[in-house]
């Protein structure tokens, strides 16, 4: 069975799609762009950026009563692999001591002129 998470500490969808999908005991957290739920604001500077979205990629978690301690996979989409370094350590901080896999890859253009956008996958067995 699926169910669609909506959460308003995330910032609302910009398409045809849900913030998150459960699937039996997955869940499937949609791209997250840097924008603040709160004050709409679009983070631009890579490390505020990379927390932004982590920080809305865990609201939705949270909205489906998961963690980031459930997060098997995830995905990092940046607009220049330059800036990895910066997005790999506000990353760490987060995924410290567990270490879900991940796939990081420049992309040629990001939705909004985002300059990272982050999806996960999160198991609850």
């Amino acid at each position: 069975m699926l169910k669609s998470i909506h959460t308003e500490h995330a910032p609302a969808a910009v398409g045809p799609y849900s913030q998150g999908i459960a699937a039996g005991p997955f869940v499937f957290v949609s791209g997250q762009l840097p924008i603040n739920p709160e004050s709409g604001v679009h983070e631009k500077e890579i490390k505020a950026a990379t927390k932004q979205s982590i920080e809305n990629g865990k609201a939705i978690l949270k909205a489906s009563g998961m963690t980031l301690e459930d997060v098997v996979k995830v995905t990092v989409f940046l607009a220049d692999i330059k800036q990895f370094a910066d997005m790999n350590a506000v990353y760490a901080e987060y995924f410290s001591e567990h270490k879900p896999a991940r796939a990081a890859f420049e992309v040629a253009n990001l939705p909004l002129g985002a300059v990272v956008e982050i999806e996960m996958i999160a198991y609850k067995g």
